[in-house]
């Protein structure tokens, strides 16, 4: 069988999977909306609701797996509340104490960085708040893992609030040009 993959700008709001019959989903977006993708296709790993960016796509779910156990590098643009001070990168960049499903657990180091000019990212679709409640600074976050909201709760636990989060690579693949909600069809997902 010839597996199909794609790369997409997962749009705000949407979930990270296709339809469901979850009651309590009803009122929710889904993959399916965005293209006509072939029966069996399915997201590698996940960007929650409220994240945005680079969502990989396979009907391969042995591919699927090894992406997301392999240590494959993840790179996020990150609008956070403030300024973070020298203490808060080195936090970030050595691991922060998190809590997932009630165990604590030190995050893996992570490479951190301020971003001098901010991305160009268009306006998402729910307005983000604006200067008069204080400063806002873009930073990129790569990790190597990625459990249930991992880079909120980094960011958050050190004091700067994450107010827009965007994946911009996953290993070697990157948002490119894509537009918000487009779709691209890859011949493989690991090179």
């Amino acid at each position: 069988m010839q597996h199909q993959h794609f790369k997409l700008f997962k749009p705000y709001g949407y979930l990270s999977q296709f339809q469901s019959n979850a009651k309590h989903e009803r009122n929710k977006r889904f993959l399916g909306e965005l293209h006509d993708f072939p029966e069996g296709t399915m997201a590698v790993g996940r960007l929650d609701k409220d994240s945005e960016g680079l969502l990989l796509l396979t009907t391969d779910g042995q591919l699927s797996y090894d992406i997301c156990n392999l240590g494959i590098e993840k790179e996020y643009y990150v609008l956070v509340s403030g300024v973070p001070t020298e203490a808060a990168l080195i936090q970030l960049k050595s691991g922060v104490i998190l809590s997932h499903k009630g165990e604590t657990y030190l995050t893996k180091p992570c490479k951190v960085k301020l971003l001098s000019t901010p991305p160009d990212f268009p306006e998402r679709n729910k307005k983000i708040r604006d200067e008069r409640h204080g400063k806002s600074t873009w930073i990129s976050i790569t990790i190597t893992e990625g459990k249930f909201r991992q880079v909120r709760k980094m960011t958050s636990k050190v004091g700067f609030p994450t107010l827009r989060l965007v994946r911009v690579r996953v290993g070697n693949i990157t948002l490119e040009a894509l537009k918000m909600g487009e779709v691209k069809a890859l011949n493989e997902l690991l090179g």
